[in-house]
């Protein structure tokens, strides 16, 4: 069953990494999944959260700082030691399957640290702000989405890799946000939903 999954999982990974080769992913993937293009976007999400909603407003951001140190810890700090999963750029038995597009670093693959990181944001900024913007539970998951994708198409993760650090992610952004909202420590007008949201507990 594993040697199925993992050759599945190979599969996947050539075809994404290979298949859909083209030169328009080859320019904007790296900058997708490159950590400073989105350094803009934090500093809006921070300047936005304490500007508009002062002391609440760095409630929010300092659980979800907790969220995306918690996640980075749990995926880097302790999956990737205990798994040591060979990223395929760096996996003897790929090297002459795979296109290298960034360098491929010392670190192991599973799970993805970005995809766990990215993740932990997108159901976090899910929860607190998916009641009042319906628009914000699409587009963070299609931001985190797409930062998946680029990792396995610049030939740094597997597919498994990225769909369990989104897993991993997307439920510790959700579990920290679902506790500031329990705690009461976020604006009132966040907590009055407009639709209802299968992401709230």
């Amino acid at each position: 069953m594993l040697s199925t999954l993992l050759n599945w999982d190979r599969q996947a990974f050539y075809f994404i990494n290979h298949t859909l080769g083209n030169p328009f992913f080859d320019l904007i993937m790296p900058i997708i999944r490159e950590k400073l293009t989105w350094i803009p976007l934090y500093l809006f999400i921070v300047l936005y959260s304490l500007i508009r909603y002062k002391l609440k407003g760095l409630y929010i951001i300092l659980f979800l700082i907790a969220a995306v140190a918690i996640s980075d810890l749990i995926s880097a700090h302790l999956i990737k030691i205990l798994v040591h999963r060979l990223r395929p750029c760096n996996d003897p038995s790929m090297k002459q399957l795979i296109t290298d597009r960034v360098a491929c670093g010392n670190g192991y693959s599973f799970v993805s640290s970005h995809a766990s990181n990215h993740f932990t944001i997108a159901g976090f900024l899910m929860v607190i702000f998916g009641r009042k913007w319906a628009w914000v539970i699409p587009a963070t998951f299609i931001w985190a989405f797409l930062i998946c994708l680029a990792q396995v198409y610049v030939g740094v993760h597997y597919p498994i890799d990225v769909t369990a650090g989104a897993i991993l992610g997307w439920c510790i952004g959700t579990l920290l946000a679902n506790l500031a909202v329990k705690l009461k420590l976020i604006p009132e007008e966040l907590l009055k939903p407009k639709f209802q949201s299968t992401f709230l507990i």
